[in-house]
Formats: C-alpha cells, sequence, structure tokens
C-alpha cells in the first residue's frame, strides 16, 4: 500500500483554528515555526483532541533525542520527572514552549519519545555518504537549498553537504521513532519543525510503505526577531561557522 499524504495548512481566524481530522492516518505530522508562541496551543489542542477520543497512540518529539521517553513514568508524573525522562535540553528548547502538549500526553497515559538524532551521532552522519543516496537527485538539491536559505546563506559551500546529510539523517531517526509506535485504531503525533515534515523531503519520505502519514503546517507567525541577523551574530561571534548539528534554524 502506498503511504498517503496530506498536507494541510490550518487558517487562524482570530484565536481559533479548526483541527483537521485525522481518521485514516496512522501518523499526524505536526510542523511547527520554533518561535510561533501561537503553535503551542494549536499543538496542545492536537494532543488533547486525540486523547479524549482514546486515539492518542504517542507523542514524539524532535526536541528531544531518540531513546529517551516517558513511557515508565505514571501518568501523575511531574514535570520534572518527565523532563528528567525526556533529558530535556532547556538550552536547545525552552520546556514553557513544548509544555503544555507533552504534559498533555502524559496526563492522558499515552508515551512521550524523544525522536532526534542523539547529538553525538550527528558528526558521523556528517561523513556518511549513503545518506546522500536517500532522496532523489532534485530532492537532495532541494534539501540542499533549504540548507543554505535556512542559515541565512552564511554557511561556507563545503558545509552544504554534510549539513544536508545531518538534516536527512534527523528525518530519518524521526521517521524510525513514529513508525515503531504505530498502532491499530491510534495516531501517533510528532511534533517537528515544519521542514523536518515536508512530504518530497522530510519524515514522510522515511516512512515504511504502508504507513499512512498527514503532514500538517502549522500557519506561519511574525515573531518580531530578524533571525538572520541573529545567525550572523553568532556566526561573527562562532568565527564564521554557524552551522552546529543540532542549532536548527526557527522553521526546522
Amino acid at each position: 500500500m502506498r503511504q498517503a499524504f496530506l498536507v494541510v495548512l490550518l487558517m487562524l481566524a482570530g484565536c481559533a483554528a479548526s483541527l483537521p481530522d485525522p481518521r485514516g492516518a496512522d501518523v499526524v505530522l505536526l510542523g511547527e515555526q520554533h518561535d510561533a508562541q501561537g503553535h503551542r496551543d494549536l499543538q496542545q489542542r492536537w494532543v488533547a483532541s486525540l486523547a479524549a477520543r482514546g486515539q492518542l497512540g504517542a507523542l514524539a518529539l524532535e526536541m528531544a533525542e531518540r531513546g529517551t521517553s516517558t513511557a515508565s513514568l505514571p501518568r501523575n508524573a511531574s514535570e520534572a520527572e518527565v523532563q528528567a525522562a525526556l533529558r530535556w535540553s532547556q538550552q536547545a528548547w525552552p520546556w514553557d514552549r513544548y509544555r503544555p502538549a507533552i504534559m498533555e500526553a502524559v496526563r492522558a497515559g499515552a508515551p512521550v519519545l524523544g525522536a532526534n538524532l542523539p547529538r553525538a551521532e550527528q558528526m558521523q552522519a556528517m561523513r556518511d555518504a549513503a545518506l546522500d543516496r536517500l532522496l532523489p537527485g532534485p530532492a537532495l538539491k532541494a534539501q540542499q537549498q533549504a540548507i543554505r536559505l535556512g542559515h541565512c546563506e552564511l554557511l561556507p559551500e563545503s558545509q552544504i553537504q554534510p549539513m544536508t546529510r545531518i538534516q536527512i539523517a534527523r528525518d530519518v531517526a524521526m521517521a524510525q521513532t513514529v513508525a515503531s509506535a504505530v498502532a491499530p485504531g491510534k495516531v501517533v503525533v510528532l511534533l517537528a519543525g515544519a521542514g523536518h515534515v515536508e512530504p518530497e523531503l522530510g519524515v514522510p519520505v522515511h516512512l515504511p510503505p504502508g504507513v499512512q502519514a498527514r503532514p500538517v503546517v502549522l500557519p506561519p507567525e511574525p515573531s518580531g526577531v530578524d533571525h538572520c541577523e541573529a545567525l550572523r551574530s553568532r556566526h561573527s561571534r562562532a568565527g564564521g561557522n554557524p552551522g552546529r548539528p543540532g542549532s536548527p534554524p526557527a522553521r526546522g
């Protein structure tokens, strides 16, 4: 069976947004803008809606490393216990931004799973030429261009290929995590940057045949922050290297 993909752009009307019907989907991939505060409420609503219907199978996160899980915690676990189980990095991902959706899943008894490629494996991914063959040629070039633009064209050209490999390896890790959590009658939700849910480039490409995935791109939200200026500043402080592994741009 071929995978079925539907990219949905939620349209906001004031503070309200309709939630697409997840029927027929094994996995819903919520693509966020990492610094969009309004996405926090949308993500919580998705998780709460599925939990209320008994359909939430698991919540997977780009924001925690693969291999971490809250599965062993009780529903009344504290936030500190949840953060410890996920080995949460407050420096990389503000807890308050993701707490509502995460704790909604925990209270519902659904496991929260770290899905991202562990940072320790990212340097190895940079040198793995096999990752170049996981996307068709045009898609690989598009992913490389996304890396250029996502880093405001500040990366040296020599870093485009290694950073693209990291992006692909992260997508593979997230795909493996959500696929392993698929269960009949349940929906696995992935929270990740919008770039990771693109049907032709991201996580959907790497899902096993037969897994029905629904990518949902959350609506862009002005943040008032000039990310390219911030990246140029970091670029200068880092001596000309803005492309640290594990430091995704706002879009993801």
